[in-house]
């Protein structure tokens, strides 16, 4: 399993709109400017998302995007299901298919394994703890 770029981008929109919440709406070009990617593959991005009923857009010359749930609310394991599909490391075994006593063990003891694991972390994390899980090392000291 691999998070593409769809999700990571994802993910940072719904993370940069959290951050900005003071600000009613947002255009996708200062999204695109403060996280350093492109504007173009963000608007797709944002379609499914909006889609989804994460974020809403406010249409005109002075519109952009806004978060349409509360960030608590907004998992980040939905979010990444929603952009990428399942987050499993192995593929589920196609009707018809056999299944080897060796590909069993491995299912059985590593892949479901791995797959509760990284679907306990994603889906534990909100919206709104991963706005307030900044790195102290990042924020600026200021000395009076």
């Amino acid at each position: 399993m691999k998070i593409s770029t769809r999700g990571r981008y994802g993910v940072r929109l719904l993370i940069d709109l959290a951050e900005h919440h003071d600000v009613p709406h947002i255009p996708l070009a200062q999204i695109a400017e403060r996280q350093h990617v492109s504007a173009r593959y963000l608007e797709q991005v944002a379609v499914i998302l909006k889609r989804a009923g994460y974020i809403r857009s406010i249409k005109g010359a002075s519109g952009g995007y806004a978060l349409a749930r509360n960030p608590a609310d907004i998992i980040i394991g939905e979010v990444l299901r929603t952009l990428e599909g399942d987050m499993l490391v192995v593929d589920d075994l196609r009707s018809g298919e056999e299944e080897t006593l060796l590909k069993r063990c491995l299912r059985a003891t590593v892949y479901s394994c791995l797959n509760e694991r990284i679907s306990a972390v994603i889906d534990s994390l909100s919206l709104a703890t991963m706005v307030g899980s900044r790195d102290v090392d990042d924020a600026p000291m200021y000395y009076i």
